[in-house]
């Protein structure tokens, strides 16, 4: 089997096995039932998984000779899931019409078009507190889970993604530098794919210097995944997508084909992955799903 066929499979394997672990925590024949029906819409199903993903390679990266204990491995399923509830629960308000106002999500209607306004969002009121008490039962030492709920607090919160999000929206219409574009994106975008790689980390018990090598990886990577979605968005189409292709340019937003244009853009991913692979260069073999992931993010087309 070819190295690129392992990476497949062991992207496959994990994205199966975070999906079933989701399955299982998501709430389904309790009241009240739609709420809990509209959860598992918005979670389970779709999706790129690239998040959770992260949380795993990290932690395979880090982990002594490459072995993790039974124990770390279910908490490593704790905060793969909490990362993709965070993320999930943060795609249904995205797309309200109070914000982006979209109707397909992962090829299939929004959670406020399949169900209503409201509905979507109490779906994202109720997966938020879902991820912390998933991290907070994490089967670590407790100072860790600290570590883990504090970290994903920060990334999720105003100075992170939701800081990201309150940007976006107020530079609609407005000529931003390249400077003020890559700060929008690195806490909107960027701060749960760092957060991603960095709980990874502290779950396997990442010594600082090992940490701060996943750190260098992860802005990296979330700087490509943004630049990389601006580039999808021009030249993908909506079925490819699972989204509307060219919603970005007609909201007249700034994105980064918009302000480099669409080489430029291209060169700066090339360029990007490089330094994601030259970044965890001392963690070793190791790391080996961490580079495959760099490549996932910067060569997919959706």
């Amino acid at each position: 089997m070819s190295q690129k066929e392992q990476n497949q499979q062991w992207l496959e394997q994990h994205l199966e096995r975070v999906e079933a672990f989701l399955a299982q925590q998501m709430p389904s024949s309790q009241l009240p039932l739609q709420l809990h029906e509209a959860m598992r819409y918005a979670v389970l199903g779709g999706g790129k998984r690239v998040r959770a993903a992260l949380v795993y390679a990290a932690g395979e990266a880090v982990s002594q000779n490459g072995e993790l204990s039974s124990a770390q491995a279910k908490a490593l399923d704790h905060a793969a899931a909490a990362v993709e509830l965070i993320h999930a629960y943060s795609l249904v308000h995205d797309d309200l019409p109070c914000m982006d106002d979209d109707e397909l999500r992962r090829g299939r209607p929004t959670v406020h078009v399949k169900y209503d306004e409201a509905t979507a969002m109490l779906v994202g009121d109720a997966l938020q507190p879902l991820a912390f008490e998933l991290l907070a039962s994490m089967p670590v030492a407790p100072a860790l889970v600290v570590q883990a709920v504090a970290a994903l607090a920060t990334a999720a919160g105003s100075r992170g993604m939701v800081g990201g999000q309150a940007i976006d929206c107020a530079s609609v219409d407005k000529a931003l530098s390249l400077d003020e574009l890559r700060h929008m994106h690195r806490l909107k975008t960027g701060a749960m794919l760092e957060v991603s790689v960095l709980l990874g980390g502290i779950v396997a018990g990442a010594s600082s210097t090992a940490r701060q090598h996943l750190m260098d990886y992860a802005q990296t990577i979330g700087l490509a995944f943004q630049v990389a979605d601006d580039v999808l968005d021009v030249v993908a189409d909506t079925a490819t997508l699972g989204k509307t292709a060219g919603k970005d340019a007609a909201d007249n937003k700034p994105t980064y084909v918009s302000i480099m244009g669409l080489e430029a853009s291209q060169q700066l991913l090339l360029e990007l992955k490089q330094q994601a692979h030259k970044a965890i260069l001392p963690l070793g073999a190791g790391a080996q799903s961490l580079a495959a992931l760099a490549n996932f993010i910067v060569d997919r087309n959706h």
